[in-house]
């Protein structure tokens, strides 16, 4: 069903957005699966490099608390730049074409001033997540933080550090849900229509405001995809990352008209 005209539609020309029901995002990623097995090659090629670079950047963030949680917590924040390439796999099976890593990769040059702005404004919310995660361990963090290990001790253990506990989350929470109504549906519109980075961002946010519930559920479910690739070192991520980009792309497909 169509959403009725409302408050965004008078000062942005957005494409109409579907009313969904909390059951699709389960079938989201069942059409999800389904483009990872019929792209099995491409889909893993990109499930193992994100993988390895996520791996990376925990490796070198592993003596440095802050960091290391921000990195987990900010690996959200630009996962929709880092599938694109998966939406583009989607795009191009759902016409009934079959491309391979390079292509997907070469398919990226649509459209790609608008994909670069996003980009920028992804990376500009990872560097103020990671300046706000340090402010906060500095102001509220009571405790070792001279590796990880001492840090998630101090935070199960200790009462003191109740407060930066309670900071933290309502901090990361509110950029994350900032972050993820601006870019739930954005960049696989970037890839599928000749449009701009503000009204593909206008759009997401539409389409989070209309169907809250669902997303809401389909935010909940990347985050404990993304929990357990970090929870298998990354192992898991391999897989889950790539189902996660197909079944974005379907979730924008049902939600825009």
């Amino acid at each position: 069903m169509d959403k009725p005209y409302d408050s965004l539609d008078q000062h942005f020309d957005l494409p109409q957005i579907r009313t969904v029901g909390r059951d699709r995002p389960l079938q989201w990623l069942r059409a999800g699966w389904r483009d990872l097995r019929e792209n099995l090659a491409a889909s893993l090629a990109y499930g193992i490099l994100l993988s390895a670079i996520g791996y990376a950047i925990l490796a070198y963030a592993a003596d440095r608390p802050y960091l290391f949680i921000a990195a987990i917590s900010g690996f959200m924040l630009i996962g929709p730049l880092a599938a694109a390439g998966l939406y583009e796999l989607s795009r191009r099976n759902e016409e009934g074409e079959r491309i391979g890593f390079l292509g997907s990769l070469r398919g990226l040059a649509r459209n790609a001033d608008s994909l670069a702005f996003f980009g920028a404004f992804l990376a500009i919310a990872l560097l103020a997540w990671e300046r706000l995660s340090a402010i906060l361990f500095a102001l509220f963090y009571r405790g070792d933080v001279d590796n990880v290990t001492n840090f998630v001790a101090g935070v199960l253990a200790a009462n003191d550090n109740l407060y930066f506990v309670f900071a933290y989350l309502m901090v990361g929470a509110v950029l994350a849900l900032v972050v993820f109504s601006l870019s739930a549906i954005a960049i696989p519109m970037l890839l599928d229509r000749d449009t701009d980075a503000f009204t593909a961002a206008m759009t997401s946010l539409r389409a989070v405001q209309v169907n809250f519930d669902t997303m809401a559920l389909w935010a909940l479910l990347l985050v404990a995809m993304i929990g357990i690739g970090f929870a298998t070192m990354m192992i898991g991520m391999v897989i889950l990352l790539p189902l996660a980009g197909h079944a974005t792309w379907h979730a924008y497909r049902e939600l825009v008209r």
